[in-house]
């Protein structure tokens, strides 16, 4: 059995992964786990390529003859977060933490490569992805950039996260539409500032803003159809520094998520035109710019045959149809959206057992999940490039 098999590489599978939580890299900044991924790869006669979007590693493996090739894809960045856990493994980088498991996603697929080295049980090629920067600044889309899918073709890739809260090793995976879109709205409301206790003097643009924020709640509860899935977030509001002084200008951060093509573009169009109407009202202007550092994500769609594949696996080890079959989409974003515009793929969802959810300060990934997750993937592998 794979588990088995795994179970056996867990004890230096779980201290690459604690050493990869103790030291965790963002933003095109994961030089050192790339060496680590690089190295360890090489050492499993994998043919290891770096430097892929400055940081990003493809180690391809080949077994017979057929010319079919598959791609499996992890996250290797951190997140901004002051890690909380008091593990003895915690983060030693102030404000940097993986509060999202990619060091396990990583993890898991050097203990898939270890599995294919000693087992070759396939045929073809099979290409690990190990991506930088999914949290921000779409690595994704600078490995396809960087000539990824033209270096290393790819039949169809694949990826997976984990989700705490779900039962432990549940696979839970959908055709169609995956993930959301991510759009993120800068709307600076501009007034004109003044003494705190002369109002009327002024043009207030916290009132102005405060206004937008309200205005933007009724946008999916009253312009969508209720069965398309959407969230519209006011995540930051900025403005003003005393309590005594009217601001001359509040800046708001927007992020929304969508589906499909059409909620998106209403949505867009929405905050835009509420916006600019609310700020007009109360006798201010309000400017308002789509994208955050020139980055958004479209919506994630799992093409039939890959989702089909992965319930295929996921029913051959056991789990129960009922809970492997999603009924919608997940709403949060991933930059592996980008690569499953240009190749068939699949994304799909790991159950990671009770515990803090991601991105919170005390979150830490299941290290049971090393064992479970190398042995869904090496399964898959077979499955997708089986020997005659």
């Amino acid at each position: 059995m794979i588990e088995d098999i795994l179970r056996n590489h867990l004890p230096e599978l779980t201290a690459v992964r604690h050493d990869l939580h103790a030291h965790p890299e963002m933003l095109f900044q994961e030089e050192r786990t790339a060496k680590i991924v690089a190295g360890e790869c090489r050492r499993l006669g994998f043919e290891v390529a770096t430097g892929i979007a400055k940081t990003g590693v493809v180690a391809s493996l080949t077994n017979g003859a057929s010319k079919r090739a598959i791609g499996i894809r992890a996250d290797m960045d951190a997140l901004p977060i002051q890690e909380q856990t008091n593990l003895p493994y915690a983060s030693k980088y102030p404000g940097k933490m993986h509060a999202c498991g990619h060091d396990g996603h990583t993890t898991m697929l050097l203990g898939l490569a270890r599995y294919l080295a000693e087992h070759r049980n396939f045929d073809g090629t099979v290409r690990l992805i190990f991506q930088p920067s999914e949290e921000d600044e779409g690595g994704a889309f600078r490995m396809i950039e960087d000539g990824l899918f033209t270096r290393f073709p790819c039949d169809r890739v694949f990826a997976l996260h984990n989700l705490p809260g779900e039962a432990e090793g549940q696979i839970m995976v959908r055709p169609g539409p995956i993930t959301a879109s991510c759009d993120v709205f800068t709307i600076v409301v501009h007034g004109v500032g003044g003494h705190g206790a002369l109002p009327h003097k002024s043009v207030d643009p916290v009132v102005a803003a405060s206004s937008i924020v309200l205005a933007l709640q009724t946008v999916v509860s009253r312009n969508l159809d209720p069965h398309d899935p959407a969230v519209i977030t006011v995540g930051a509001i900025n403005g003003g520094s005393m309590a005594t002084v009217i601001p001359e200008e509040v800046r708001l951060l927007v992020g929304v998520r969508t589906v499909t093509k059409p909620v998106r573009d209403l949505i867009l169009t929405r905050i835009k035109d509420l916006a600019m109407a609310h700020a007009k009202s109360y006798g201010c202007a309000a400017d308002v710019q789509i994208g955050l550092d020139s980055w958004s994500y479209p919506a994630g769609f799992n093409t039939a045959e890959e989702a089909a594949l992965v319930r295929a696996v996921a029913l051959e080890m056991g789990q129960d149809p009922a809970k492997v079959d999603m009924r919608g989409p997940f709403m949060f974003s991933e930059d592996f959206s980008a690569m499953q515009e240009v190749v068939p793929s699949c994304y799909f969802g790991l159950g990671a057992g009770p515990g803090p959810m991601l991105h919170d300060p005390g979150y830490d990934f299941n290290d049971a999940l090393l064992v479970k997750g190398p042995a869904f993937w090496a399964r898959l592998v077979e499955k997708a490039l089986p020997q005659a």
